[in-house]
């Protein structure tokens, strides 16, 4: 558990100050890639404390897919009423995308489990793979958006 705990916070506090420095110096540009390396930075610990990628694969596709998809409902509500309509649309979003990730991560367990390879959940894997994921999700999101399209809100 302190495990976890220490690695969340400490890839929390990389992650605040790495995305402040990509918005003061190229505001949307810079971000998506920035989350895309803060979700390879998530993984380290899992490494660190023995798991493999493949182990907590089921938490990092949830995170991916569930944040993912509620940076589209975010945007889509911000495109439409601002800051309030990103706050509903990431909530309602998120609550959507919670059923639907779940599906997903229930799957890949079941394939993993299948397939003969360990995945069961400790606090640091479930933890740090959720979060590999969602960094991974929206970063990949917000670099397709943001800097490959050019789309600004």
């Amino acid at each position: 558990m302190l495990a976890g705990f220490l690695s969340v916070l400490v890839v929390s506090l990389v992650a605040v100050g790495s995305l402040s420095l990509a918005y003061a110096y190229a505001y949307q540009t810079l971000i998506g890639p920035t989350l895309l390396a803060l979700g390879l930075l998530s993984m380290i610990p899992l490494r660190l404390g023995g798991r493999t990628l493949k182990s907590c694969s089921a938490d990092i596709v949830f995170g991916a897919i569930d944040t993912g998809f509620l940076g589209v409902a975010a945007l889509i509500g911000a495109n439409f009423a601002g800051v309030l309509g990103a706050v509903v649309g990431g909530g309602a979003g998120d609550a959507i995308t919670d059923g639907f990730a779940g599906l997903w991560e229930g799957r890949v367990a079941q394939y993993l489990r299948k397939h003969g390879i360990r995945e069961s959940r400790t606090p640091l894997s479930a933890s740090m793979g959720k979060m590999a994921g969602c960094f991974l999700g929206i970063g990949m999101l917000l670099t397709l958006v943001w800097t490959i399209l050019g789309i600004t809100i």
